[in-house]
């Protein structure tokens, strides 16, 4: 009898831990997770010269103090300092977080604080980054501004000019792992301040190859180091290193829509394409084709996330949607914010990581941290009181020395 009792113990022991296990295998693990120590959040403002320097970790805020408000905000190849670009003032300059990577930890190099170094470019619009270098287009007459991370606490330093000899023009560039630029030209074709090619450059401006295509409008660019993409009205242009040229043609659904934003996913290896008219592409600049990750015209942003990973996408009407960029499906999706009219002046804007996705809320003067493995969970982090623009500094590593 007693025999039996162990027996039909054991039996319905094995049953409970089967069941268990049955249930769990398709269910996706319970992640308790907070932000990585060494990451920040920077977010400044639409009418005020605030500055919020945001702790996710415990949503601290510490504030500091820019030159003028609605700047623009980019976060530098090392991803220790950010860019603050204040365009109508021709006036660059970088914020440093305090962060310094070192391959398996992170070292605190002092306090959060401005650094001394400064762009004085015309114009200074077209931001882009590559290693330790920063590099502005300079709208105002077509130049570009260039600068090194060393030299970002050097007391009086300030970015140095490189005159390409082209005319003033909307424009932009890209850096080639070779150390030469890829840069629009503006020839006169097409009415307005788009430019219509793109040539290659030497460090001193010098044209190491020209233009071989003339589009009818350039718009939007991302380089790997060994290619760099451009957006165009006539199909999405493409420039080797080498200086060889071609045009990619847009989907035929397209019809007069084309890509006025291109990104690169570092870590997926992958250009996207995005325009608010179709939704978001993958480029294979490869194989020359264009395939659909969202096809949808009611995005209202759309943002690789700061490993370059995975694509964050966020709707007019407050959905979120998360896609890994490696194998293009849709992680998850859920409404995380109230619906945005499309004719709302100010909109939220997006920036995320692998753990959490980022969301100003002008109207609320709140920041949002949304967990990336549940969107239901979301942190309001008040911040200033019309919250414009936001980028990410530090590095998804939470190892001290």
């Amino acid at each position: 009898m007693k025999s039996y009792k162990i027996k039909t113990l054991l039996a319905f022991t094995l049953l409970i831990a089967f069941t268990a296990c049955k249930k769990n295998k398709n269910e996706e693990p319970i992640i308790t997770q907070t932000e990585h120590k060494f990451i920040r959040v920077l977010v400044n403002d639409e009418l005020t010269n605030q500055l919020s320097f945001v702790n996710p970790v415990d949503g601290s805020v510490a504030n500091f103090t820019v030159k003028f408000p609605k700047s623009a905000l980019y976060t530098t190849g090392s991803k220790r300092f950010a860019s603050i670009i204040y365009r109508d003032n021709n006036l660059v300059e970088i914020f440093d977080s305090g962060f310094e990577f070192h391959g398996d930890h992170v070292d605190v190099k002092g306090t959060p604080k401005f650094g001394a170094l400064i762009g004085d470019g015309n114009k200074p619009t077209h931001f882009k980054t590559k290693a330790n270098e920063i590099i502005t287009f300079n709208d105002g007459d077509g130049t570009l501004s260039v600068a090194n991370e060393a030299d970002f606490h050097t007391s009086g330093a300030k970015m140095k000019t490189i005159n390409a000899g082209i005319v003033a023009h909307h424009g932009a560039m890209t850096k080639f792992n070779n150390g030469n630029y890829a840069i629009t030209v503006k020839d006169g074709s097409i009415a307005g301040a788009l430019p219509e090619r793109v040539k290659i450059i030497d460090k001193d401006g010098a044209e190491i190859a020209a233009s071989t295509i003339q589009t009818t409008g350039i718009h939007g660019n991302a380089s790997d180091g060994l290619v760099s993409v451009f957006g165009s009205r006539s199909g999405i242009l493409t420039i080797t290193q080498a200086g060889v040229q071609e045009l990619i043609p847009h989907p035929v659904s397209f019809d007069k829509a084309w890509f006025g934003t291109i990104l690169n996913a570092e870590k997926a290896a992958k250009f996207i394409g995005y325009t608010g008219a179709k939704g978001a592409y993958f480029i294979n600049t490869t194989t020359k084709t264009v395939t659909p990750i969202f096809e949808s015209a009611d995005i209202m942003q759309c943002k690789i996330d700061f490993a370059g990973e995975n694509l964050h996408i966020l709707m007019h009407s407050g959905l979120l949607k998360i896609f890994n960029l490696n194998t293009g499906n849709l992680i998850r999706e859920a409404n995380v914010i109230s619906e945005v009219e499309k004719t709302e002046k100010q909109k939220p804007t997006i920036e995320a990581t692998n753990r959490y996705t980022y969301i100003t809320m002008p109207k609320l003067g709140e920041l949002y941290q949304i967990d990336n493995y549940d969107l239901s969970k979301i942190v309001k982090i008040k911040v200033s009181a019309t919250p414009f623009r936001l980028t990410i500094v530090g590095f998804e590593n939470s190892q001290s020395h």
